[in-house]
């Protein structure tokens, strides 16, 4: 007996797309510092599925690109121009977003917050990329050391945990990175010095 096994259209072009993001991913030194307080996060609070990507900033939402047409990402993003590079960013402490997130707070920085929007709106009219659930929300810059597995009930005894931490971190960014998702975890595929 032989098994045919059919896949709509739909489905055929799901396996053939991969996820991305971009970011901004700091030095070793602030990676290696925030990697400890993930890990302090899933040993105290039981929440480890920020171990599944490297300390970031997020600049545009996760989207979802045919591999086979990976090099024109690659061209589109290699092509984007930013005259504010290298700026520095200052981490200062913690805080969360109500009910699950604990985040390393970003202080104010008036070209972190350029640079995001003018990649944000160089993804779109280039690559026609939008992320539509989330054209309404600010931009907040933070790095996330908790949150999706964090349980609610356990939310505010870890934002008072971290918020206790004194933390403070600068680093210098000269461009961003590219993350893809290989079903697992997230990874940090190509740097884009600017």
């Amino acid at each position: 007996m032989q098994i045919v096994t059919r896949t709509s259209h739909n489905q055929e072009a799901t396996m053939n797309e991969a996820l991305y993001f971009l970011a901004i991913i700091p030095d070793s030194k602030t990676c290696e510092d925030i990697m400890s307080f993930k890990e302090m996060s899933a040993e105290l609070f039981d929440s480890k599925a920020s171990l599944r990507s490297p300390p970031h900033i997020t600049l545009h939402m996760p989207f979802k690109w045919k591999e086979s047409k990976e090099e024109i990402l690659l061209q589109k993003l290699n092509s984007f121009q930013f005259e504010n590079d290298p700026f520095e960013v200052n981490l200062r402490g913690f805080d969360g977003f109500t009910p699950k997130v604990i985040f390393v707070d970003v202080e104010e920085n008036e070209p972190l917050g350029q640079l995001q929007k003018e990649l944000v709106t160089h993804v779109r009219k280039e690559l026609y990329i939008l992320n539509a659930d989330y054209k309404d929300r600010p931009f907040h810059p933070h790095i996330t050391v908790a949150f999706r597995d964090l349980r609610k009930a356990r939310f505010e005894e870890a934002k008072t945990h971290f918020s206790a931490i004194k933390y403070e971190s600068t680093f210098e960014v000269n461009g961003f990175h590219l993350l893809k998702h290989d079903g697992k975890k997230w990874n940090d595929y190509r740097f884009f010095e600017k």
